[in-house]
This record gives structure tokens, sequence and C-alpha cells, in this order.
């Protein structure tokens, strides 16, 4: 698999996020977060269930109704920017539930989205890291396991050309064996200089792929630490997780 690099050097800031605030009608939901990703990182949240984690990726990518502070992408503020603006830019959301139509098949779920840059994935790309999807081509979308369908949400983003990836519970039910190769992708697509944003309850296997982690809590930072410090909190992390 071989895909054009992003302009910015691995290691340079390419998100950071400061003081964000965020609203769903009247309720407050993010209190200031603050955190970055550099080029070329795997980089996780995690935290509790309502903690605000999806509410972070939602709000980067445009789609809460409200928010403050300050977004900037490769230099850019995009706090104000519209969805398809900041899809544009090369940023790409796989949500939780993972959007597959169910009247379309494999191949027109794939091919749905535009592609929003240069250096998209073509299909024999995307065929070789999903070999699964290959054989399925005229299946119908929620005909597909949970696995597959997972495979078909990051996929069809990956087709689209957009570099930096925020992938929202990518493991949730699925099999051990499944999680594995997402797993796999993930640092397969961080060879190839993708940057990945990952939303993850699963730290045990994002340990396995992740450069860095934030712990949120009540809509904040409250936590970081790199990958290589994780069993040094462990501890602090099954305070923080109730695990």
């Amino acid at each position: 698999m071989s895909a054009s690099k992003p302009a910015a050097a691995t290691g340079d800031k390419i998100l950071d996020v400061n003081n964000l605030g965020a609203w769903y009608g009247e309720s407050h939901i993010l209190h200031g977060i603050e955190f970055n990703v550099r080029q070329g990182e795997v980089v996780t949240l995690l935290g509790r269930n309502g903690a605000g984690k999806t509410t972070t990726l939602k709000s980067i990518m445009g789609i809460i109704g409200k928010r403050s502070g300050s977004i900037t992408f490769d230099g850019q503020e995009i706090v104000r920017a519209s969805s398809d603006k900041i899809a544009h830019k090369g940023i790409a959301f796989c949500p939780e539930e993972r959007g597959i139509f169910a009247s379309l098949d494999v191949r027109e779920n794939l091919m749905l989205p535009p592609n929003v840059r240069d250096g998209g994935l073509s299909l024999e790309q995307i065929f070789e890291l999903f070999p699964n999807l290959k054989e399925r081509l005229t299946s119908q979308g929620t005909k597909l396991s949970g696995g597959e369908q997972q495979m078909l949400a990051i996929a069809r983003i990956l087709r689209t050309g957009a570099r930096f990836l925020m992938l929202d519970e990518p493991t949730e039910g699925l099999a051990p064996v499944i999680i594995q190769q997402i797993g796999h992708t993930i640092k397969r697509l961080k060879s190839e200089g993708f940057t990945i944003l990952l939303v993850e309850q699963n730290f045990r296997w994002a340990s396995t792929v992740a450069d860095r982690f934030y712990v949120v809590e009540h809509g904040k930072i409250i936590d970081s630490f790199a990958n290589s410090e994780l069993q040094a909190n462990m501890g602090k992390l099954h305070t923080y997780l109730g695990v």
C-alpha cells in the first residue's frame, strides 16, 4: 500500500485543541478540553462512558452545534468551520455506530463519500488491507458481520484522501481476532504516514497501537502519559476507568 505523504514532517504538531467547550442544546459537555496530536502519531482518548470523548471528536469534525475555544489543524483555525470545509482539510471521522447504509451494497457504501483530497487509497489498496471486503462486494452493507462493517467504515474514509483519521470505539463489540486485525491495520496506516486519534475503552488493546494517551473526565483532560509510561500509571487508570 502506498499513498502520498503529508506535507508536514513527522513529529510536527498537526492538531492543537485549546480551551474547547461544546454544548448539546443547553447541556454543557466539554469544559476546556486541551490536547495535541503530532504528525504520524496514534493518540488515544480514554475515559468512562459520558466523559466527553465522542463529543471531542464531533467537535473537531464540526458536527456539534455550539463550540468555543480553539481547534487548529495544520496551523489553521477550524473551530468555526463547517464540517464539509473541515473534511476538505483532510480530517475524517469514523463514528462508533459506523453509519453503514442498509440499502447499499459494499461497493456502493465504499464509493459513497466524495474524495476530499488527492492521495486516497484505491480499491486495490483497500482490498489489500481488508481482503474480506473484496469477497463481499455485492453483499448488502448490513448483512456483514460487525467486524466486516467496522472494516467497511474505516475503508470508506481511507478512499477519500483524508490523512487524519478519528476512530470512535473501533473495537466495540468485536471478536478478538477482528480486534487484532484492526490493530494491525492501524499500525500499517501509521507506517504509511497517517495520523490517528482514537476513542477507546479497551486501553490494553489501545496500548498495542497508541503513542500517547489522554484521560477525559467530566469534559476535561485530567491526565496524560506516553505509552512507555502506561505500566507506571496502571493504578491511576484503574481508578479513572473504574476497571
